[in-house]
């Protein structure tokens, strides 16, 4: 009987936050709707159609791949195959193919080896196939498993909880802000919506439906506007945009040709926003949860009290989050900053370079937003403990 009690009061605890997770799904139900509209089939008359299966090595026939570099162990040159393709209409059937292999592109397989084909079948019925890439989806599903099991035995509930969490989160942005994006909806508007959307379900599957979660939520909400704003006034003062981003130019070619209305010039801030997300969360639910802790200890403390506290534990936490945001970033253009230091530019011109200042906006507002999330965060916090009711603990 007090098993069955405590697991209803803390269903009608929880109540408040089942709801709002469910009214959250159905409005992202509603923007996904929005975002992949109904369209009318339409007949294939090109003649020509390229589809991509699974494929198996059965057979090499030639193989004059060389190593090109001994040190750093790359090859180059071509193998002749015979391939099975397992998978799509094309199952059972078997094709020579003639793979490139270089330092660049290409993997030397060797038979029993699984990977990608390409089958371009053209009106007449012939049938061309040619080595996309090696399959890596297995490997990919053992690392994604290995990674799951490790977080569900350390985090435990939490663990579990920060799981579905990360799975609502890539669902959002891939399958409702960029077909929204596509769809030509405003940039910044469109990604502060879904970042918002996500970190209000994120928070209330971790921690459900209380003071501290409502905390979090608006400090994230607010650290995100903060750092939006950064990245224009620093997009403004640099004079770049996000034209001057890597794929710019075949995205502006699907806008020349009608395939796609997405805004290009805001894109480099709605990746700051989104860049910044997940530390800015981080940060936001430290705070509250800081603060919520000071509150239940002792008698009610005043706001002023709750305020320095939140920004005494908030200026610790800033500098490594900082640190961690630009090293990040930093991390994932290495390629590029090897790049350019190896062109030995002069420092004037270093420092004018496109690249430099994409980085500059991109690590530079991520982190104002970090930085700003802790005074706002324990403002919002501070006022709610201070003026309301003391929560139980």
């Amino acid at each position: 009987m007090k098993k069955s009690h405590s697991a209803t009061s803390y269903i009608k605890s929880q109540l408040p936050a089942i709801c709002s997770i469910i009214f959250l799904l159905l409005l992202g139900v509603y923007f996904y709707l929005l975002a992949h509209p109904a369209e009318e089939s339409s007949e294939f008359s090109s003649g020509y159609s390229l589809t991509y299966e699974n494929a198996v090595v059965t057979e090499i026939l030639s193989d004059n791949c060389e190593p090109e570099d001994k040190k750093e162990g790359t090859l180059r040159g071509h193998q002749e195959l015979t391939a099975l393709v397992e998978t799509g209409p094309y199952a059972g059937n078997t094709y020579p193919i003639s793979n490139l292999v270089g330092p660049l592109y290409g993997h030397r397989l060797s038979v029993g080896d699984y990977f990608i084909i390409g089958l371009s079948v053209y009106e007449e019925g012939q049938v061309y196939a040619t080595v996309y890439e090696y399959d890596r989806a297995p490997a990919i599903l053992i690392l994604l498993g290995a990674f799951c099991l490790i977080t569900v035995l350390v985090g435990g509930k939490t663990g579990a909880k920060s799981l579905i969490g990360l799975l609502i989160t890539i669902a959002a942005l891939l399958l409702i802000l960029l077909p929204l994006l596509f769809a030509g909806w405003p940039t910044l508007p469109t990604t502060l919506l879904v970042c918002s959307w996500i970190a209000c379900i994120v928070f209330l599957i971790l921690s459900g439906w209380d003071k501290k979660t409502v905390c979090a939520i608006l400090g994230t909400v607010a650290g995100m506007v903060f750092a939006t704003l950064f990245a224009l006034l620093a997009q403004a003062l640099l004079r770049i945009d996000g034209y001057r981003e890597e794929y710019a130019e075949p995205l502006m070619q699907l806008r020349h040709t009608g395939e796609s209305l997405v805004g290009i010039r805001y894109l480099l801030v709605a990746g700051v926003m989104i860049s910044a997300l997940g530390a800015v969360m981080d940060v936001a639910m430290s705070i509250s949860s800081a603060i919520r802790e000071i509150s239940l200890v002792g008698e009610k403390l005043t706001f002023k009290q709750l305020f320095f506290s939140g920004m005494n534990i908030g200026r610790d936490m800033v500098g490594t989050m900082t640190n961690t945001l630009i090293l990040a970033i930093i991390g994932s253009g290495m390629m590029l900053i090897m790049y350019i230091a190896s062109l030995n530019l002069p420092l004037r011109q270093f420092l004018s370079s496109p690249y430099l200042a994409l980085e500059i906006v991109s690590s530079l507002s991520s982190s104002i937003g970090v930085i700003l999330t802790v005074p706002l965060t324990a403002f919002i916090s501070a006022i709610l403990y201070a003026y309301t009711a003391k929560e139980e603990a």
